[in-house]
């Protein structure tokens, strides 16, 4: 240590026995009239993989075993969970903080499209301000009484995944891929992020796994040999489930009616869930 030590270590580039390194807490604290139990991120490794759907029906499920669910969007510039629900209200708040939208079977919803005078407005910010704004779906919106929070978030390993991850208290990941060979790289990549940031990951779920013919009642891998079981023993994770391709999906989607679709492929994964512990 030098005589001149005045020990704050974040300012000085000795290298000596006693440095003491500086760990900065970037986590954020709920709204002080929020309750939520569990949270759950959604994430990709690249877009159109399904994402979006996966977070949708896992609230849905969990809806349904009656659970108090809610979705905070945090894909900002691509937005897509208010469309899924068919949400057209937007959502208000007084001087205590800001309200999410309730749908049809009481999913409680934040997300941008909500604030935004018309939903085809783009959002044209850079990577710090829709961090921020992710934030502030945590810390300003009252969230009451919730089992189970998913964070829908947008694809890649950039600046909104790294800002839920150090600021939100998030209890566990599912991964959403597909089965092209392309993808596993970039799953692992989505992977391995989360094994840095000591986030635990409760799996994989495999979207576009396959078809079922209804003629012949045969599957077809539409997309080639599925991938994800190699992903899943390389980095010791469990498969939680493979989605089917089916029409049915979209059409629920784009009718704002996912809350309705008649589906139990996630219901395993539901299970998984209530056994996840808090982080």
């Amino acid at each position: 240590m030098s005589e001149k030590c005045n020990k704050n270590c974040g300012s000085c580039s000795e290298d000596c026995a006693e440095r003491k390194e500086q760990i900065t807490d970037f986590s954020e604290h709920l709204h002080e009239m929020s309750s939520v139990k569990k949270v759950i991120g959604i994430i990709s490794g690249k877009g159109g993989v399904g994402k979006s759907l996966v977070t949708s029906m896992l609230a849905v499920t969990m809806n349904r075993m009656g659970y108090r669910t809610a979705i905070l969007d945090a894909d900002v510039t691509g937005p897509s969970i208010p469309k899924a629900f068919g949400i057209k209200e937007k959502a208000m708040g007084n001087n205590f903080g800001i309200f999410p939208v309730k749908t049809k079977t009481g999913i409680v919803i934040m997300s941008i499209n909500l604030l935004l005078e018309n939903d085809t407005d783009p959002v044209v910010w850079r990577g710090p301000i829709i961090a921020g704004v992710v934030k502030q779906f945590w810390t300003d919106v009252i969230w009451k009484d919730i089992d189970f929070m998913f964070i829908d978030m947008p694809p890649g390993t950039g600046d909104v995944p790294l800002t839920v991850f150090q600021s939100i208290a998030v209890d566990g990941i599912i991964v959403v891929t597909s089965p092209q060979e392309l993808v596993s790289m970039i799953v692992s990549k989505a992977v391995k992020m989360a094994e840095m940031m000591n986030i635990p990951i409760i799996g994989l779920v495999e979207n576009m796994s396959y078809f079922r013919c209804p003629d012949n009642g045969k599957d077809y891998q539409v997309f080639g040999e599925s991938h994800i079981d190699k992903i899943a023993d390389k980095h010791n994770l469990k498969v939680l489930a493979k989605l089917p391709i089916d029409p049915k999906f979209s059409d629920a989607c784009d009718k704002g009616m996912i809350e309705f679709f008649d589906g139990d492929w996630l219901a395993p994964v539901a299970k998984v869930l209530e056994k996840t512990e808090r982080y």
